[in-house]
């Protein structure tokens, strides 16, 4: 999802940053070719966004980070498979930031750092950031730090049940961290976040269409979603009747098959593949499609972003 959004903003004109949060780096996997990952690390060039959080996490100062350049538009902070190892770190810090340690507010605010450093290098518009599917440390200083929240998820039991866990968990974090923020020391040299973190809506994955709706069994459960997440998301009991009329729906992106292993192997979103990837026949209409439904999902988010609203 972050890697075909970042994408389409770029061919929108936009100037975006992908940071890849998740300790298994498919993101950056996805971005880069395979002689540029065997560069990054096999030869250990310092570049990654590990590389950045060591520094302060052993005492000395911030590293700079780095923006891998994609394109014009594109920018990419490349992950790191050993990023799980700062989760403990970000633990203890998130502890002692209730007794007021400057220390520890710096590598909770980490993340926060990274994120405006990359935007202001990159003169980026919106930055993207993939986490993993968790409700660890990393994703919590990434929640805090970040301005939207923005949930893929699928029409099942098990997606229902995740919206309403992790809308829970969310709200609990961005609640203790104001909590926090009374107790930050007057004096620190750098900014901390701001936990605005403002619920932007979900997006379903892969549904299954019969001309231009979802077919009814995928509906069985798409429908429901609304209810949990303006309950345990938004803390609101109002909910329209059907996922087709809620506001707080992004986008229905559909299933497009053989498209996705395309892209992999091409090394390109599934909306810019050409004949010589292997996108002839039916393939053409299905990438001119998938096309036409990120460029209106992409749109969609910055519309979002670019929304006045005072509590953000």
């Amino acid at each position: 999802m972050v890697y075909h959004v970042a994408w389409m903003l770029s061919k929108l004109g936009i100037k975006t940053v992908a940071i890849d949060l998740d300790p298994q780096s498919n993101l950056t996997s996805m971005f880069l070719s395979l002689d540029r990952l065997e560069e990054i690390y096999e030869k250990n060039l310092p570049i990654t966004v590990l590389d950045s959080i060591i520094p302060v996490v052993s005492g000395d100062p911030y590293k700079s980070i780095h923006v891998e350049t994609i394109n014009e538009d594109l920018g990419l902070i490349i992950g790191n498979l050993s990023l799980s190892s700062f989760e403990d770190k970000l633990s203890d810090a998130w502890l002692k930031c209730l007794g007021g340690d400057s220390y520890s507010f710096r590598v909770t605010s980490l993340f926060n750092t990274i994120i405006q450093e990359a935007a202001s290098k990159f003169s980026a518009d919106i930055v993207l950031i993939d986490v993993g599917p968790n409700l660890g440390a990393i994703n919590r200083a990434v929640t805090i730090s970040s301005d939207y929240i923005i949930m893929p998820v699928a029409s099942d039991l098990f997606s229902l049940q995740g919206i309403k866990n992790l809308g829970i968990t969310l709200n609990t974090w961005k609640d203790d961290w104001r909590d926090r923020i009374l107790k930050k020391p007057s004096n620190l040299s750098f900014e901390i976040p701001k936990a605005r973190a403002k619920a932007a809506g979900y997006i379903i994955m892969q549904y299954t269409a019969k001309e231009s709706r979802p077919v009814k069994s995928y509906l069985k459960w798409a429908n429901r979603i609304p209810i949990f997440y303006s309950q345990y998301v938004l803390r609101i009991n109002e909910s329209p009747a059907d996922v087709v009329s809620d506001k707080n729906c992004i986008a229905l992106l559909k299933h497009f098959h053989s498209l996705a292993p395309m892209s992999m192997e091409a090394h390109k979103p599934m909306f810019l593949l050409k004949p010589a990837d292997g996108a002839i026949g039916a393939h053409v209409y299905a990438v001119h499609n998938c096309y036409e439904e990120f460029e209106k999902l992409s749109r969609k988010i910055i519309s979002i972003v670019n929304k006045p609203d005072s509590n953000v």
